[in-house]
């Protein structure tokens, strides 16, 4: 089976709802990041042979299939195909995997996975039908924050545990973006504001200064009366784009390209739909199980804090090493695209390996329905 390498990675800053990309059309993002994502490398993008663009609310600007409109939007030449995946929070980490399985299956030696969202453009359930009567039948369907409310009780996490992860999130992603260490990996893109004037984005607009536990204690629970998880240890609503290129080492060489890192190993698993948030525990074992690894031989993590239990409940299914995971925040600071986000932490994982020269690590996302997904690269 060929390897399958990241020649090429990253993303837009991520806006908040209402916020930077309020005005700016999804497709047109995902273009701009697309070329973003060949510029730094000089790649011509007819060499590009697909490019699957994770989405999960695909109406509106976000439908007609915008793995492909995107591409048009970035001037691509007609020749590159595009397509879409919804695999929920996990679309664009599934594309960037999709990509991998093409290049190792050898039908393809070129391919870009990544993935884009617009919260603010398209509200998120705009696409929700009603649920079929034989799923609710078989299980209690309830939201996301009544899952993320479910798993705190199962595994008696506090209100005081919950914030406390909170909090950290913003003063890593602060940390991070005062040292500069998003530079490279993010790709400003010029939009429009409000009155049609032009501004150049570059910086994530999320995390918030100030929070404590004092402040971040004081919120009213958002899912439940008297429950635990509030506005704070959830992840934020949000715009963004993510991109990265895969390849194989003959197109590398083809092309004089040199290898940041290869895919080593990917999962899916699938678990309850009413707990529905725990899919990353089984999936980062089956993906350890797949690359011969144990959690001992990953130095970085990237854990998808769509509800600070999730993550919470993943390191205690795991036994891994907080200070090792979302070294540089998560969602409930950056905030969480939901098309873009699976790609969106494979770019910050890969960069942040390389500042620390660090050599494996894992990125892994829950998803609704009671899914995860998990995918290891180790540097080259």
């Amino acid at each position: 089976m060929t390897d399958a390498f990241i020649l090429s990675a990253t993303r837009t800053a991520i806006g908040k709802r209402k916020g930077a990309f309020a005005f700016a059309r999804p497709d047109d993002l995902m273009g701009d990041c697309l070329n973003g994502l060949v510029d730094r490398v000089g790649v011509d993008p007819a060499e590009i042979e697909d490019v699957i663009v994770g989405c999960v609310t695909q109406v509106g600007e976000q439908g007609m299939n915008i793995g492909r409109t995107a591409v048009l939007a970035a001037g691509w030449p007609v020749s590159v195909p595009g397509t879409s995946v919804n695999r929920m929070c996990a679309s664009s980490l599934q594309s960037v995997n999709f990509a991998a399985q093409a290049v190792m299956a050898g039908t393809m030696d070129l391919v870009v996975g990544g993935g884009v969202e617009s919260m603010t453009r398209v509200a998120m359930g705009s696409d929700v039908g009603p649920i079929s009567e034989r799923i609710r039948d078989r299980f209690d369907v309830v939201g996301q924050g009544t899952s993320a409310e479910l798993i705190a009780e199962k595994y008696g996490f506090s209100r005081r545990e919950l914030d406390q992860l909170a909090v950290d999130s913003h003063t890593r992603a602060l940390a991070a973006i005062d040292e500069g260490r998003f530079r490279r990996e993010i790709h400003p893109v010029t939009v429009p504001g409000p009155d049609g004037s032009l501004h150049r984005i570059d910086t994530d607009e999320g995390p918030r200064r100030g929070s404590t536990l004092e402040t971040v204690g004081a919120l009213r629970p958002a899912f439940r009366e008297g429950g635990v998880v509030t506005a704070a240890t959830s992840s934020q609503i949000s715009d963004g784009a993510s991109a990265i290129l895969i390849g194989s080492r003959a197109k590398a060489d083809a092309l004089a390209l040199v290898p940041r890192a290869r895919i080593r190993a990917m999962a899916v698993s699938a678990t309850d739909p009413t707990m529905m948030l725990l899919g990353p525990g089984p999936a980062t074992h089956m993906a350890l199980r797949k690359a011969g690894m144990t959690m001992k031989d990953v130095d970085l993590f990237e854990v998808n804090e769509a509800f600070a239990s999730v993550v919470l409940a993943w390191q205690r299914d795991t036994e891994a090493d907080l200070s090792r995971t979302n070294v540089n925040g998560g969602a409930m600071a950056l905030g969480h695209p939901l098309g873009c986000s699976g790609a969106r932490l494979l770019v910050t994982l890969l960069h942040e390996l390389e500042r620390q020269n660090k050599t494996v690590g894992l990125a892994t996302l829950c998803i609704g329905w009671g899914m995860g997904v998990a995918t290891i690269i180790e540097r080259i």
